[in-house]
């Protein structure tokens, strides 16, 4: 998947209106609330020209003082009225965008959750854990940012600036195209600096990316850095990733600083050419005072948004750049998903399992993992499955509940190719326990009862009894309420192991697959397991990775794996009597010459 190059069915702008779905009308009313509080600043220094003319300067302001009064103070009423108007105004616009900012976030992460959730494994191939957790907080509040501040800036400035360019021309049009005309080098400077901080946006977010990577994998695998005493190591990668983005973040901000003595140059030119050309309008009486007081006090509302423009393009290009990621994720669809035709099996399935001429290969490899696998696995049958570290064992298991896609042949259950099953019914029917274990950060009865949360807890107890888990969680201080930390730390890896097994049990699985679950128990403890899946008070056929020959010789069927191709297949004894690589792996763990 290339994803530099993603091509969206909607503009971000439209995907942003999309998720204000609810909140739109409020939003347009803030917009709205933000345009008449621009306006009514206006009103401010036109009324102030007005008591200037009529009451302070010219030929009749003592007489007027005297005989109209009352407008004198009418004016200086409305003023303060509609000063407090607008700061009425901007509190509830304030309120509106945080409001309907905060909907946005809330929404969009949620959906984002929900496709993360939804999406296959070569998705979880494909991005890194820290680059999704930039994207679900940090790209995310970019998000928020843009509807919570941005556009208001945006439609604050460009109100402002036309309403005082209109407000200018009314009064005195040869004073405001004296003040307009060095406008257009401005937005002229602000393409020029957009064109060269997007691209600078873009590089920001994937050194963020990188940094929380870092972080992330060096957390999770805390263990592992201290076995072999590399804090240090850590520390320096960190150190790097964190210069990179220190360092770019300081080159995106320079690239403003470039073009920002430019625009403040331009925007502090306003007053000297109002102070200029004004003295010279107000002189030869092309200019009243009070105009002149007025286009005064309004001379902020051309500058500012001069100064606010290079401000609201960086953070339009923040935006751009991180809902760029975001919409990565947002508008992703996962390859493996219900087909249309795809059939509702609430049901128990019968468990018989068919491999017809499989082959499969990962779509970021170059060659094939597994080659022409057929065989058949009859219902309550327990097939064992061996061979060397990388033969395929795993990712032939993996296709049974479509963690991936065969590239050739079929695999039937049921008779019923998997594909044309519902996800969920087939996923559903399946137990799967693996040699690296997960525990969430809950107590042992919620981890083991969490593809099941419906069941007692003594089905739970049962189910630990299964998996010879229920001696060491009685000795525990508080029993199956003990809360095991982030990803099991304080368990073993024996006991992480059995509360998985014990987890995979407990949905009752028509199809149980066991991928090296046992490797960390000792041999009495895996005698006890083995015996338990022999007295299941359930019916489920059983397909068991594993080296050890205590595991696999019981077993109706084992299949031998090399290289991606099944080499031998049979039973024990009819594998010990072919003398091939279960013979000889049989003799070097007994220690035996001969068989």
């Amino acid at each position: 998947m290339s994803r530099e190059n993603t091509q969206f069915p909607k503009t971000k702008l439209q995907w942003l209106w999309e998720n204000m779905k609810g909140a739109r009308a409020i939003y347009v009313i803030g917009m709205i609330g933000t345009i008449a509080y621009n306006v009514l600043q206006l009103t401010v220094p036109y009324y102030s020209g007005k008591i200037v003319d009529l009451f302070l300067t010219g030929e009749h302001a003592r007489e007027n003082m005297q005989t109209n009064s009352d407008l004198f103070y009418q004016l200086l009423a409305a003023m303060v009225g509609i000063t407090v108007v607008r700061t009425v105004i901007v509190y509830a616009d304030c309120m509106i965008y945080e409001h309907v900012s905060q909907t946005v976030l809330y929404r969009i992460r949620n959906y984002l959750y929900d496709k993360i959730q939804r999406q296959d494994m070569t998705f979880y191939s494909t991005y890194r854990t820290g680059d999704l957790m930039t994207r679900v907080t940090g790209d995310l509040d970019a998000v928020r940012h843009m509807v919570a501040w941005v556009v208001r800036m945006v439609i604050e400035s460009f109100s402002l600036f036309i309403a005082a360019a209109v407000f200018f021309l009314y009064t005195n049009w040869k004073m405001a195209l004296c003040l307009l005309v060095i406008s257009p080098f401005v937005f002229w400077i602000i393409c020029l600096f957009r064109n060269r901080v997007a691209p600078m946006h873009a590089l920001l977010r994937e050194k963020l990316a990188q940094m929380n990577t870092y972080a992330q994998e060096n957390i999770s695998g805390n263990r592992v850095v201290k076995a072999f005493a590399r804090e240090d190591y850590e520390i320096w990668k960190f150190d790097r990733a964190n210069r990179d983005y220190a360092k770019t973040n300081k080159e995106t901000a320079m690239v403003w600083l470039r073009f920002f003595p430019y625009v403040e140059s331009i925007a502090n030119l306003m007053p000297v050419v109002m102070l200029a050309v004004g003295g010279v309008f107000l002189i030869k009486g092309q200019l009243t005072m009070g105009e002149y007081v007025a286009f005064s006090g309004l001379i902020w509302a051309i500058a500012n948004p001069m100064r606010q423009m290079g401000n609201i393009m960086n953070e339009f290009q923040r935006f751009s750049a991180a809902a760029k990621k975001v919409m990565e994720i947002y508008y992703s669809e996962p390859k493996i998903k219900d087909h249309e035709n795809a059939i509702p099996h609430p049901e128990r399935f019968e468990g018989k399992i068919e491999f017809q001429d499989v082959s499969f290969q990962y779509e970021d490899g170059d060659l094939p993992v597994l080659h022409d696998i057929s065989f058949t696995i009859q219902p309550g049958e327990t097939v064992a499955i061996m061979g060397e570290t990388g033969c395929g064992k795993t990712s032939l298991i993996h296709l049974i509940p479509r963690f991936y896609e065969a590239t050739k042949g079929r695999i039937l259950i049921d008779g019923v190719p998997v594909e044309d099953y519902k996800l969920e019914d087939l996923r559903k029917n399946i137990g799967l326990a693996t040699q690296d274990v997960l525990l969430y950060s809950d107590t042992i009865e919620g981890n083991i009862a969490y593809g099941n949360s419906d069941i007692t807890i003594d089905e739970i107890r049962k189910y630990a009894k299964y998996s010879a888990a229920s001696d060491f969680i009685s000795k525990m201080p508080e029993g199956y309420d003990t809360v095991v930390g982030e990803r099991g730390v304080g368990l073993s890896g024996g006991q992480k192991q059995r509360i998985s097994l014990a987890r995979a049990l407990a949905v009752e699985p028509s199809i149980l697959i066991l991928d090296d679950t046992t490797s960390a128990v000792d041999m009495e403890t895996e005698k006890q397991i083995q015996q338990s899946l022999k007295e299941l008070d359930f019916t489920c056929t059983k397909i068991i990775i594993a080296q050890r020959i205590s595991t696999t010789k019981e077993a109706d069927h084992i299949l031998v794996m090399q290289n991606g191709y099944i080499k031998e297949a049979g039973t024990h004894e009819e594998l010990i009597a072919k003398k091939g690589y279960y013979y000889d792996l049989v003799r070097l763990q007994t220690g035996l010459e001969e068989l």
